[in-house]
């Protein structure tokens, strides 16, 4: 479903992506995982059209997406949801004009249909009955529920999670991850998601990939990653600092 293959990409004289390679079966959800800064939000980016390779390719349902004009890429994008790292919700809107903002941007659905869609996307993700709250009245794990549920209105192909529990106390986490399990399964989703989270990542991976230094050093289920041999990784997992913390003079 998605291919990037020897993908480089730099901004000025930082090179973040250098040489990235990696494969997203359909149906399947893959964790990019990686520290801070090592370049997740900018694949990200690639796989959905925002930046353009310097070098590589990048494929989504066999079609090569660096090589689409503007008119293309907003077709491809339909296939796509999207889940904020902070939900990036419209602050001026309802609820339910969030959520089905991209149905009546994108479709030729009457109100009502919009409306019914809406109220199926919120059920889905727990918020039944919270179409007239504003961003306002909500906690964080609800704007990342009503994140998703905009997510999922145009019934996409494939979904992305940026850093989907970041900001959440630990069990709101944990019912994020269930949800992104959960909608996965019923709805026969591809799905990519970025983390630094380890808990996150292990819940919710059919397969983990590791960024690191511009590439990807490692890929494999989570048992695989769990025992892999490399120290990187291992590193990482643990939460371990490479060396002494800095003391200030």
């Amino acid at each position: 479903m998605i291919e990037l293959i020897d993908v480089h990409k730099s901004f000025g004289n930082h090179h973040v992506l250098d040489g990235v390679n990696l494969e997203v079966k359909k149906g399947e959800s893959m964790v990019v995982m990686g520290r801070s800064g090592s370049g997740k939000t900018v694949l990200i980016k690639h796989i959905i059209g925002l930046l353009k390779p310097d070098a590589g390719e990048v494929w989504v349902d066999g079609i090569k997406v660096n090589e689409l004009k503007e008119k293309e890429l907003n077709q491809l994008r339909k296939k796509f949801g999207m889940l904020f790292q902070y939900a990036a919700l419209f602050d001026s809107l309802a609820v339910s004009e969030n959520v089905g903002f991209a149905l009546m941007q994108n479709t030729k659905m009457k109100r009502k249909e919009i409306e019914e869609r809406v109220k199926e996307c919120l059920r889905m993700v727990g918020l039944e009955g919270g179409e007239h709250l504003s961003p306002a009245e909500l906690s964080g794990g609800m704007k990342k529920r009503v994140g998703l549920a905009r997510a999922i209105a145009l019934q996409p192909e494939i979904i992305l999670y940026d850093e989907p529990s970041t900001g959440l106390d630990p069990i709101m986490a944990d019912a994020i991850n269930n949800l992104i399990v959960d909608l996965k399964e019923k709805l026969r989703v591809t799905s990519v998601a970025i983390t630094h989270d380890m808990v996150s990542a292990f819940k919710i991976a059919d397969r983990i990939a590791m960024l690191y230094k511009g590439k990807i050093i490692e890929t494999g289920s989570p048992e695989e990653i769990k025992s892999s041999s490399n120290p990187v990784v291992q590193q990482f997992i643990h939460g371990e600092a490479e060396g002494p913390i800095p003391t200030l003079e």
